[in-house]
């Protein structure tokens, strides 16, 4: 089965917790803290693997989870970081944030390698907070929780020509007498049901490769036949053949074939009529072809302006393999002269994670409840929530500390909070003292 989308979710692996211990050893009066920080959460990295051309391993594993950080261990010790989780995609893989629709990254090369989620910071045990006024701290942080997130995956397969056009034109035909592929190929329509690729080596010795993507009909661009499920892969290619039945042996008009195709290609997507085209004129073994060749030369240079140039045309038979190497050569020099297209502009990526702090954005936020609780929000607010040992005194002392210093006392009170009020930070409730 060929599968090129998939959603799935990610989970980096969260901090090891901080030790709260003390140095008790004989002969060593005073030892004082001694309790090391916990180990970072493991990311989740995604590596492009060439060996792989489907989505087919996300279709049953769609949960994607990091090891924790270990905790962090008496005498000082650190805890261990935990291993990256490796997940393996195909070529051509692109990377969308679920919730946003913004594109993360697109993996196209061998080995290419993404975090898609960072793992959390260990918390530092109670030998980090040891100052000349408190020598031995009963305080320790707990893990810094991993990145959790949606993803979408899209598989766009890699490919330097793509063959376009209606069912039965003969692109599978045409990929098989080019190239070592072998695609299903049947007297019925839609017997490509899924891209096929294959290696074209020209008689110069230029090599290139090739996509027979399934068969277009008018109306795919909204879901007719197999609808966009396979548009998505002529993006990535950099010039299109577009294979017409030059025999009309359907009782279809070639040049109405031709309109019919290139509307479907612009109103997927505007762009891919930036990509140059190779019109191959398909079946001239055929009788009435010859003729049928000619009225579609005038009928297409009567679409065009006096100085405009028209696209190349090449009469071919696959079955006999009449007229291929001029094509092929054709091909790899349009290649040559052709350089890569950009599928994504700025407004199409997600911007880049910035790990510092940032001044302008907000501490924290207050809502009221509809059982009239006050409800604190805001990852900075969050974090230090996560983050605090609620089972040291001291941890929620210097909790309550950081909420003053962050304005939240102020701001409870001016939104008319009384003493006695509930105030909650996700699941965890407390009474506001004035």
């Amino acid at each position: 089965m060929f599968l090129d989308t998939a959603k799935i979710q990610v989970k980096a692996g969260r901090g090891g917790d901080g030790m709260v211990a003390f140095r008790r050893e004989k002969y060593v009066p005073n030892g004082g803290p001694w309790g090391g920080d916990g180990g970072r959460g493991g990311n989740v990295i995604f590596v492009v693997d060439e060996g792989l051309r489907t989505l087919m391993d996300f279709r049953y594993n769609r949960h994607f989870k990091a090891q924790a950080g270990e905790k962090g261990m008496t005498k000082g010790m650190h805890g261990r970081g935990a291993e990256d989780l490796i997940v393996r995609v195909p070529q051509g893989t692109t990377v969308r944030d679920a919730e946003t629709g913004k594109v993360i990254t697109d993996l196209i090369e061998n080995g290419q390698e993404f975090i898609v989620a960072r793992g959390g910071r260990g918390g530092r045990g109670n030998i980090r907070f040891a100052t000349p006024k408190n020598p031995a701290p009963e305080i320790s942080e707990n893990g810094e929780p991993g990145q959790e997130r949606d993803l979408l995956l899209e598989l766009k397969v890699l490919a330097d020509v793509g063959l376009v056009g209606f069912p039965s034109v003969g692109k599978s035909t045409l990929l098989s007498v080019i190239t070592s592929a072998k695609p299903k190929i049947g007297a019925y329509h839609f017997t490509t049901i899924v891209p096929n690729l294959g290696m074209v080596r020209t008689q110069s010795g230029q090599s290139f490769a090739v996509a027979d993507l399934p068969g277009l009909i008018e109306g795919a661009s909204q879901g007719v036949g197999l609808g966009t499920q396979f548009l998505r892969h002529i993006e990535r290619t950099r010039v299109i053949l577009h294979v017409l039945d030059m025999s009309a042996s359907e009782g279809r008009d070639p040049y109405e074939d031709y309109l019919a195709i290139n509307k479907e290609l612009e109103s997927y997507n505007l762009r891919l009529m930036e990509r140059p085209q190779i019109i191959v004129a398909n079946k001239m073994d055929m009788p009435d072809s010859a003729e049928n060749l000619k009225i579609f030369k005038e009928k297409l240079a009567a679409s065009y302006d006096e100085f405009e140039e028209l696209p190349a045309i090449f009469p071919i038979s696959s079955l006999t393999k009449q007229g291929l190497a001029p094509l092929l050569d054709a091909t790899a020099q349009l290649l040559d002269e052709t350089p890569e297209f950009l599928l994504y502009d700025e407004t199409d990526m997600e911007d880049e994670a910035y790990y510092g702090f940032d001044a302008d954005a907000p501490a924290f936020e207050i809502s009221r409840d509809d059982d009239a609780t006050w409800v604190l929000s805001g990852d900075k607010l969050e974090k230090l929530f996560t983050m605090t040992n609620f089972d040291c005194d001291e941890a929620v002392m210097k909790f309550s500390r950081q909420l003053r210093g962050m304005g939240v006392d102020e701001a409870l009170r001016d939104r008319g909070a009384k003493d006695g009020d509930l105030v909650r930070i996700g699941k965890f409730e407390f009474e506001f003292v004035d």
